[in-house]
């Protein structure tokens, strides 16, 4: 049979088709967005060519304009995927790796293969290991952390069991699960007792300070509480640990490497914020300060370090992640949390750590996706 088609170049001839996908059913849609819009402007076109996928707060899949202008956050702008009437359909099979775009009243429209997908979701249904089954499924290859890391990584409770079970030092905490809380309130808040104040009572599931209370009084508990709880029923309340925040950015080894880590950075929040809250980290610039390299003694960026690196493969992370620590009063370095899909924008804690490292924002993208092309598809 012949055919009048042009034929197609192998994906060894052709640059790699990578899908950004991005926004999501998260409290974090407009950070997922953020993100895609820095990735987007860093990316090298003349390497890879782009496939900008929008997912809408309500879960629906759709082909976006290739316009990063749409998607910065900014005091005046929080930006949204809207909804569209064409959606995208994801293969489901291993033998198909073609998207579809499907339009009422038009017939099914190919997009072509993709090559690697680029999951720049934040938060639930996105970074917790959902979409990395889904692609798992179809053994398309994908940037970051499998399904275990990423489920594992998003929630701060299993995250620090893991933790405490490779020996790695974690500070005090309590958990208040949705059934305990509606069960007896007053028992839940008991958990607490031997904690010191101040406490940090955060969603177990969520990210980018989305629903953290600071609470200095046991008679705001309750109230802090609740406001968690309005992003995930399951809580976390973590012991104030008083020293230095020191960050670490990791990133996966090439075969059997090592992960490497960067130079360590410190988060410096000034007064005018309680913490380092969402509006510090992502609309007031000038309320932070970061120092990168950290002004810290050379054995303890040393030991923040090797301890990042221990997060990493203790989670069996992939790709990238970015490891908070505490550096106490006392001198001892104590792992906060991991995040295996941190902020991604070019002004974010991840890309400015290697960029002071030597690597910088578009070469970073470009080693990111390298790493996940080269990764085989399956068990790991």
């Amino acid at each position: 049979m012949t055919t009048d088609q042009p034929p197609q170049p192998s994906a060894s001839s052709r640059r790699p088709r990578v899908a950004i996908v991005f926004g999501g059913r998260s409290s974090e849609h407009a950070v997922s967005c953020a993100t895609a819009a820095g990735v987007l402007r860093a990316i090298d076109r003349t390497k890879y060519f782009i496939v900008p996928i929008g997912i809408t707060r309500d879960g629906q899949w759709v082909l976006v304009a290739d316009d990063p202008t749409r998607f910065e956050l900014t005091a005046g702008q929080s930006p949204e995927v809207k909804p569209e009437e064409a959606h995208i359909v994801l293969p489901l099979s291993t033998r198909e790796t073609s998207l579809t775009v499907l339009e009422p009243g038009e017939p099914p429209r190919a997009l072509g293969e993709v090559d690697v997908v680029l999951p720049l979701l934040h938060g639930p249904f996105g970074e917790d290991g959902t979409l990395q089954g889904f692609l798992e499924l179809s053994d398309v290859r994908y940037v970051g952390s499998g399904v275990l890391a990423s489920a594992a990584g998003m929630d701060k409770h299993y995250m620090k069991v893991v933790f405490a079970g490779h020996g790695l030092p974690v500070g005090p905490y309590a958990v208040i699960t949705d059934r305990a809380w509606r069960s007896d309130r007053a028992a839940a808040m008991d958990a607490c007792e031997g904690l010191s104040y101040p406490l940090f009572v955060k969603p177990a599931r969520a990210g980018s300070s989305m629903g953290i209370t600071k609470v200095e009084d046991p008679k705001d508990l309750e109230a802090a509480i609740e406001a968690a709880r309005e992003h995930d029923p399951k809580v976390i309340v973590e012991e104030g640990i008083r020293g230095r925040e020191i960050e670490c950015a990791v990133l996966q080894g090439h075969g059997t490497d090592a992960p490497r880590t960067s130079e360590v950075a410190e988060v410096a929040v000034h007064d005018n914020h309680a913490f380092y809250d969402f509006e510090a980290k992502y609309l007031a610039e000038a309320d932070v300060d970061l120092s990168c390299p950290a002004d810290v003694p050379a054995e303890v960026s040393a030991e923040v370090r090797r301890l990042a690196a221990e997060a990493f493969e203790s989670l069996g992370c992939e790709g990238l992640a970015r490891v908070d620590c505490f550096y106490t009063e006392d001198g001892r370095v104590l792992v906060n949390e991991i995040n295996t899909m941190p902020g991604f924008t070019p002004h974010s804690m991840y890309p400015r750590m290697w960029a002071a490292s030597g690597l910088a924002y578009p070469d970073l993208i470009d080693e990111l996706l390298s790493l996940a092309l080269e990764r085989r598809v399956g068990l790991r």
